[in-house]
């Protein structure tokens, strides 16, 4: 009911990152250039840093669907709380292709040596490799270090595979670490994720009503600066406060959410930043 009463056929706030509903808003624009550029060039080591919320899985899945489409041989990890030997088997398997048979010259080689042997293959095939490990900030001292000496593994034009780091703040700590100044000396492109800006937040809505089939807005233009205001243009945020608004809106039967929906929606949401005069309006 909740769907045909907006004329949606799916519902657009959903926590589960889609590509279909990437938006390149500036933030995540600029680290999709920057991501690009320092591929295209050949660069071992990429980080991209951005706070709990601020899309960077997404942005890591969708940079995933874009490579390979491209034709490149690409490994997702996305929970890499792995040791060395575990890490490079995780590698080893996204890039195994569809004889594995460099999976099995690991049993005789070693993980190390079949993951140097299936990246030239890959490089006299013309294929060019790229890994992305996403939640970066868990990854092990000793994981970081194995890292870096992937990224030694080079032909005399360019690097057997390149690596894109996904993190939280806390990679950028775990990186001062002395232990791994060598691998931190190596990045030379990063971004950081930004927020959406309060005139990005009304667009971004639209796009995701428009893309689970909304004929027009949802959201009057004083909720949307309200949901702008309350999650700081974090889009995890956002989508929760808008999710919740929505269902509010339908409740009394309305074609759009009003601001006063959007209050109800965050008076339960942690993490969303009400004014202080809001709660002396609260009910007894």
């Amino acid at each position: 009911m909740y769907l045909a009463h907006f004329g949606l056929k799916e519902f657009p706030f959903g926590l589960t990152p889609d590509t279909s509903y990437f938006f390149a808003g500036t933030g995540a624009q600029l680290a999709v250039n920057t991501l690009l550029v320092a591929l295209e060039s050949g660069e071992g080591l990429i980080k991209i840093v951005g706070e709990v919320g601020s899309g960077k899985t997404l942005l890591c899945r969708y940079l995933l669907n874009h490579l390979e489409a491209q034709g490149w041989a690409a490994a997702y990890v996305p929970n890499p709380h792995l040791t060395p030997a575990a890490l490079n088997q995780a590698l080893l398997a996204e890039l195994a292709g569809v004889d594995g048979n460099h999976v099995k010259r690991s049993v005789a080689h070693g993980l190390t040596k079949a993951l140097e042997m299936r990246l030239l293959e890959l490089a006299q095939a013309g294929t060019r490799a790229v890994a992305l490990i996403d939640e970066a900030q868990a990854m092990p001292l000793e994981s970081l270090e194995a890292l870096r000496l992937i990224t030694n593994l080079e032909t005399e034009k360019r690097k057997l595979l390149q690596i894109v780091l996904f993190g939280q703040p806390e990679l950028d700590a775990r990186l001062a670490d002395p232990s791994v100044r060598q691998i931190r000396s190596r990045i030379v492109f990063h971004e950081r994720m930004t927020p959406l800006s309060a005139r990005e937040t009304p667009v971004y809505l639209m796009h995701r009503v428009t893309q689970a089939g909304a004929g027009g807005p949802l959201f009057t233009p004083l909720a949307a600066r309200k949901l702008h205001q309350l999650s700081q243009g974090v889009p995890r945020l956002l989508n929760i406060l808008a999710h919740k608004t929505l269902l509010l809106a339908f409740g009394e039967g309305l074609p759009q959410a009003e601001p006063r929906h959007v209050g109800l929606a965050a008076r339960d949401t942690p993490g969303a930043r009400l004014p202080w005069w809001h709660f002396w309006l609260r009910p007894a």
